[in-house]
């Protein structure tokens, strides 16, 4: 029987984006799980890198260390429920379920961005006013501070969440190959101008993220310019950011525009991809380009290697 109010009545959403996927289904399996562990590999490696090493025990490595969990927490929001999917012939996910695959996918998103925020800011600091850093980039402050990066967006994307659980949905079928919250709200019957007003409120809130990342590189290049070991400082620690912070905007920027101005008449293979290439691409990249660029990781994951590989040898000769 229909629940009272305004509460769904759905109890399950299909995922028509697995169409496409039918005829290479053990393929994409193979290659998703290769992909997923690889993610998994890198991010972890780099995280117990920055853990074990107490010379990297910095506010960038620590931002670094959330970044890479952060990838860890939103790739496990979609990979065991895409992976199982590819082999299933049915595929289907619950109310519930859904909205927390939401929570989790954006809520990831956001969180990536709002640590991008605090790099730059970490990067300002340290290139345009080096005598003040250890000051100003404290423990407590570079704790608060990621404390903050993490609980914002949290709030933010429960709030998005609790707005449109109180939709009530006159459709059940998601053109996508995971849940995100676009697609429900276009099923709603009635009027959804909360939803889209709220929407509209946390992309310009985002928006002034970006802003802010690209004034202070403004000052960054204008500082680092006057001094040879600013020029050397600004290559080594900013051109990993800015290439993880263009990695992260372009994913993102796709997969809005995708969701709000799509048209059907794209390949549905196409649409796939620009759907969930920001769940691939960033979460794999970012410690990659970190992990070359960044010298002192670099060289304590080398130390580290040849420790294993030592290690390894003395016990095949037992």
């Amino acid at each position: 029987h229909e629940p009272p109010g305004n509460i769904s009545s759905i109890v399950v959403f299909s995922l028509s984006g697995f169409s496409a996927t039918v005829n290479y289904r053990v393929t994409l399996f193979s290659l998703t799980l290769l992909c997923y562990c690889l993610i998994v590999v890198v991010n972890v490696s780099l995280i117990l890198t920055i853990i074990l090493d107490q010379n990297l025990h910095e506010p960038m490595y620590m931002f670094l260390c959330s970044l890479c969990i952060n990838g860890l927490y939103g790739t496990a929001g979609f990979y065991p429920k895409f992976v199982s999917d590819l082999l299933s012939d049915t595929h289907v996910i619950s109310y519930a379920g859904c909205l927390l695959q939401v929570f989790v996918i954006y809520s990831n998103a956001k969180t990536d961005y709002s640590i991008l925020v605090l790099m730059a800011y970490d990067r300002y600091v340290a290139i345009c006013r080096p005598l003040e850093y250890h000051s100003v980039m404290s423990v407590r402050r570079t704790a608060v501070l990621l404390s903050l990066s993490w609980l914002l967006p949290l709030c933010i994307e429960a709030s998005v969440i609790g707005l449109t659980s109180t939709l009530k949905l006159c459709g059940s079928h998601i053109q996508k190959l995971y849940c995100e919250n676009w697609s429900i709200v276009k099923l709603a019957c009635g009027s959804t101008k909360v939803n889209d007003i709220v929407g509209l409120i946390i992309i310009t809130f985002y928006l002034f993220h970006a802003l802010f990342i690209g004034c202070s590189y403004v000052w960054l290049v204008k500082s680092a310019l006057k001094s040879r070991e600013g020029r050397k400082k600004f290559t080594q620690t900013c051109v990993p950011h800015l290439l993880c912070l263009l990695n992260v905007t372009a994913a993102l920027l796709f997969d809005t525009m995708y969701s709000r101005y799509g048209s059907a008449s794209m390949p549905q293979t196409l649409r796939n991809f620009m759907a969930i290439q920001f769940l691939i691409i960033p979460p794999f990249l970012n410690p990659i380009i970190y992990g070359l660029i960044l010298t002192k990781i670099r060289n304590r994951m080398i130390h580290l290697c040849k420790m294993a590989g030592q290690r390894f040898k003395l016990t095949l000769k037992v």
